[in-house]
């Protein structure tokens, strides 16, 4: 898998490239941990993949979600039982079709059965 601007799959940065932040306390710079890939990352990364997908949903109230120290992963919600997914499709995607791509994506790396809703469309080239 590609690494996007040149760090680690899904936007991680190596540990030996971590940003430093400055310490406010004057002494020598903080270097921030790295991001950790969590089961919910590996998920909503190849959810993303499938053609059609435009963007992972957080629901009607924001409720759809993993969430993981200091951070969320939107649109994923893991359980011991089944994982959910919830997306945006463009408009002119088939949501059969897509729908068994995720499925199919999920399959090497989930062993609970997976849930697909389709929350809304998107016109075709929307971000």
């Amino acid at each position: 898998m590609s690494s996007p601007a040149g760090g680690t799959p899904f936007g991680a940065t190596p540990a030996d490239q971590s940003p430093a932040v400055e310490n406010f306390a004057g002494g020598s710079p903080v270097v921030e941990s790295p991001v950790v890939e969590s089961p919910a990352d590996v998920i909503a990364a190849l959810v993303l993949a499938v053609p059609g997908v435009v963007r992972l949903h957080e629901g009607r109230f924001g409720e759809v979600a993993t969430y993981l120290p200091g951070r969320r992963v939107t649109g994923v919600k893991l359980d011991e039982d089944h994982v959910e997914v919830h997306v945006v499709l463009r408009s002119d995607a088939a949501l059969r079709p897509v729908a068994q791509q995720v499925h199919a994506a999920l399959a090497a790396v989930v062993s609970v059965p997976v849930e697909v809703f389709v929350e809304d469309l998107a016109a075709p080239g929307a971000a």
